[in-house]
């Protein structure tokens, strides 16, 4: 059977809730019968990632599966896109670790791709605050609204979250953009966004189940300098060309 459909996960230290989140992720495979495969990319852990994500996988030996580990952490954009490169379905899904959108809400971004309606679906916790159910402390859920609020004053992106970590592509079209990359780090949700839109691909925002999970490494704080720094980046690399020549 053809493989249709590619899962990504970035990982970084991650040893003790990937396993979980692999198994859910191998058994939603294997009940809905798809026809998938599942990519973990070790982003430089210094901790058992990868060993974790292997032992797992080995308990479903019928699932395609590929764990991807290099020694230095480069950050999860440059994760992302690795997994993306290396992936062979004709449509392409990445996940955060922790499952924070479960797997089941899948189809909700995988389907509008499959008919042809879009290029690109990504999961939002804007569009229906209804759907969250445990909610992310109060001045890290505020910093995300003024961080999404530069985003779309600097890109012009109408979109009202860009960094849940639930996105899908259409590779044939998606692939080639992946050249053009630059942002290896949190700014990468942008970029990806952006750089579709800029080429003329169809996106869509679609509000998904969404719960948060302790133990996230990204601090407000300590990475908002970064990350405003990135996406300023992102206009720079427009107005220099550098997402005109995407093969």
């Amino acid at each position: 059977m053809k493989t249709t459909l590619s899962i990504v996960i970035p990982a970084f230290n991650e040893e003790s809730r990937l396993g979980d989140s692999v198994r859910q992720i191998l058994e939603y495979i294997n009940k809905e019968n798809l026809a998938a495969e599942l990519i973990v990319v070790d982003d430089g852990s210094s901790d058992a990632t990868a060993k974790v994500a292997e032992t797992v996988c080995a308990e479903f030996p019928t699932v395609e599966t590929n764990v991807i580990r290099y020694e230095e952490n480069r950050g999860k954009g440059f994760a992302v896109k690795t997994g993306l490169l290396a992936s062979v379905g004709e449509v392409a899904l990445f996940t955060d670790a922790d499952l924070s959108t479960p797997i089941s809400e899948l189809p909700k971004l995988v389907e509008p791709i499959e008919k042809g309606d879009f290029d690109v679906t990504f999961g939002s916790r804007a569009l229906d605050r209804n759907l969250i159910g445990t909610h992310q402390p109060w001045r890290r859920e505020q910093g995300g609204k003024v961080f999404n609020l530069i985003v779309r004053t600097l890109t012009g992106l109408p979109f009202w979250d860009t960094q849940c970590g639930f996105k899908a592509f259409g590779m044939q079209k998606f692939r080639p953009l992946l050249d053009v990359m630059q942002i290896e780090r949190f700014g990468f949700d942008v970029e990806f966004l952006y750089v579709a839109n800029y080429h003329g691909l169809r996106l869509k925002e679609i509000p998904v189940r969404w719960n948060h999970c302790e133990g996230t490494t990204v601090s407000v704080f300590r990475d908002s300098q970064r990350m405003f720094s990135e996406v300023r980046q992102i206009r720079q690399n427009a107005k220099r060309g550098v997402y005109d020549n995407a093969k």
